[in-house]
């Protein structure tokens, strides 16, 4: 009931800015004390089965309504990656919600230690080196199923090129629990 009750929120939230309405988050934290609690969430929108936005916390830094209403609306109208969503295309959207753990720091000397770390299809990694940084979720091994092609498209998006291994960077994993539209 609560992760249909969590799509209701989100798919509230990006119609609230079509619309100027305002969410009734105190009545819903009176109902459910829970979303008062702070999470990291992301919010993904497909259209006809392809990415159309994605927007996220890493870190649990805000109540889980908060974050939920902000990486709603901000991958509707603000992943950079795409025009705003028109409200033609919000009609057929999908949206799926990610809850994510505390990322943990992995330590390794080499590739293949890490390698030997990561649990394909179940961690969500981070790299980050100096000033840049990515994440994919645990959803995109269902794309980049492989170690190597995993992380040379995670260092392309974090800028650090496509063998971001030999640079060492710093790796964090997380999961997730996933609820998704149908």
């Amino acid at each position: 009931m609560l992760s249909k009750l969590h799509l209701q929120i989100a798919r509230e939230a990006i119609q609230a800015r079509y619309d100027g309405s305002v969410m009734k988050k105190d009545s819903l934290l009176r109902l459910h004390p829970e979303l008062g609690i702070k999470k990291a969430t992301f919010v993904t929108l497909t259209l006809d089965g392809q990415l159309r936005g994605c927007i996220g916390s890493l870190i649990a830094h805000r109540p889980f309504i908060d974050d939920l209403i902000s990486n709603a609306q901000s991958a509707a109208f603000r992943d950079p990656r795409f025009p705003p969503l028109s409200a033609e295309e919000f009609q057929k959207i999908k949206i799926e919600i990610s809850l994510l753990s505390e990322p943990q720091a992995l330590l390794y000397t080499d590739k293949r230690e890490l390698k030997e770390q990561i649990r394909t299809g179940i961690d969500g990694v981070v790299i980050r080196l100096r000033n840049y940084q990515a994440t994919f979720l645990p959803q995109v091994w269902e794309e980049l199923s492989d170690f190597e092609t995993f992380f040379a498209h995670l260092g392309v998006k974090a800028g650090i090129g496509s063998d971001p291994l030999s640079s060492h960077p710093e790796v964090y994993t997380y999961q997730v629990e996933k609820i998704k539209e149908e």
